[in-house]
């Protein structure tokens, strides 16, 4: 028991220091909320609009098929090295996973699980462009303001 009393010893004192190291935050660090310290920061962009919803459902299940993808390769490989010595059961136990697997993906396409997105509607542009319009009347240069090409 002796040859583990140094690594007790560390664990202890990494746990105080952590509990400490909190404490000690949280009784001296001044509190000064602000609108600015509450908004969300990501890479120094203040965000111009509001969050996102959450993820739909359907990514989480196609990054369940690829795992099962993983799966299934990993299952299908020890039989393409070996398929002597595993045998016809190996066989049957691979194609019924794979038969399962199959069915499981067939559901879920079926279920539009790769339709990600808003659907796009078809827009009449019955009289919605006119000859005035060019790219240089609707498109906006960014940052050429104050330069002289932009005089040109």
């Amino acid at each position: 028991m002796g040859q583990y009393l140094p690594i007790v010893c560390l664990l202890v004192l990494a746990v105080l220091f952590g509990v400490l190291s909190f404490v000690a935050s949280r009784l001296l660090a001044p509190r000064r909320p602000s609108a600015a310290k509450q908004a969300p920061y990501e890479c120094g962009i203040v965000p111009s609009r509001e969050t996102p919803e959450r993820f739909p459902v359907t990514f989480y299940v196609v990054a369940m098929l690829f795992i099962m993808f993983d799966i299934e390769l990993i299952f299908i490989y020890p039989f393409a090295v070996d398929r002597r010595f595993l045998g016809v059961f190996a066989l049957w136990e691979m194609l019924a996973f794979s038969v399962v697997f199959f069915f499981a993906f067939v559901y879920v396409i079926a279920r539009g699980a790769l339709d990600w997105g808003p659907v796009t509607v078809q827009r009449r542009l019955d009289g919605a462009t006119s000859p005035e319009r060019t790219s240089t009347s609707t498109i906006r240069r960014v940052g050429l303001e104050g330069r002289p090409e932009a005089a040109a």
